[in-house]
């Protein structure tokens, strides 16, 4: 995969269709690779007339990892509690969306349609606060404010979340089967596409101590529900009525504080994007991006 020099790290990245068509920023959630936006979903993208760009985050893949611990339940502990002080943390939200600006520039992409997922919903969000002129359009999907009465997950999932990760290969396979049997969509997702995907992430760059850095750096972030407020960008917001990981009213209050903003209520949808789901998800990311073209 090509690197770009971004924000002081190397990003890696990869590019679908023409580059003289508007760009899509697809922006993956925790723990997650480049390679969890499947091709064939990329491809859906470039089809209805975009250039689609696909990237691993810092402490992901084959992008450069910030090797330094962090003390998540400490970080857990301070930021449920809403007292006391956060102990520190490596990076934030803000330094990720800072990442995600780097390779556009990297690219030479003044602006582009953001498209994020979970913590890439979190990541373009910060993105549209902080760098509106390079956004066209805004499309937050199964994320959240930061606000600690909306979004949260629930008792099974939040276990399932800290659990200690797999040290195997065939374990992180189970793992991701399991996942999803807690959290995904409900008789959508596809067994086999999961043991694929999770084995080729642990081929590529399996780094669970990232993952614990990046859940650091949405806990220290805080809320952006005030900045989102301000916002002047057109905005869509995604939910499924089945997530259990980031609740629908995240959702909610997502769509709720930014202006005009749109909410698409997914019945059936978890947290996830099982390709079933792609024709409706794909067809209203082009729909909103093409009316504000």
């Amino acid at each position: 995969m090509p690197t770009a020099r971004a924000n002081g790290i190397d990003i890696a990245y990869e590019t679908f269709g023409d580059a003289a068509d508007p760009t899509v920023l697809l922006v993956m959630g925790l723990g997650s690779q480049m390679i969890h936006w499947e091709a064939e979903f990329c491809q859906g993208i470039v089809d209805r007339g975009f250039h689609v760009v696909r990237f691993d985050n810092r402490d992901m893949g084959e992008s450069t990892r910030i090797d330094v611990e962090v003390d998540v339940l400490g970080v857990l502990s301070a930021s449920a509690s809403g007292t006391g002080e956060i102990p520190p943390v490596p990076y934030l939200l803000g330094d990720m969306a800072a990442d995600a600006v780097g390779l556009l520039d990297h690219l030479g992409i003044d602006r582009a349609h953001l498209f994020g997922v979970s913590m890439g919903g979190m990541i373009v969000q910060s993105i549209a606060i902080g760098y509106p002129e390079r956004v066209i359009t805004l499309t937050s999907v199964m994320s959240t404010t930061g606000d600690p009465d909306v979004g949260t997950p629930t008792g099974e999932a939040m276990t399932a979340l800290l659990a200690p990760p797999p040290q195997t290969r065939e374990q992180l396979q189970d793992t991701a089967v399991h996942h999803a049997g807690v959290w995904g969509s409900p008789g959508l997702f596809d067994e086999a596409r999961l043991r694929r995907a999770a084995g080729e992430a642990w081929d590529r760059g399996y780094n669970p101590a990232g993952t614990a850095r990046q859940l650091a750096a949405i806990l220290a972030s805080g809320s952006r529900s005030d900045a989102l407020a301000g916002l002047d960008v057109p905005t869509l917001v995604i939910h499924g009525t089945a997530d259990k990981l980031v609740q629908p009213s995240g959702g909610d209050r997502t769509a709720e504080v930014i202006p005009d903003a749109k909410l698409l209520v997914v019945e059936g949808m978890g947290h996830d994007l099982a390709p079933p789901l792609w024709p409706q998800i794909i067809g209203a990311l082009a729909d909103h991006a093409g009316a504000h073209a």
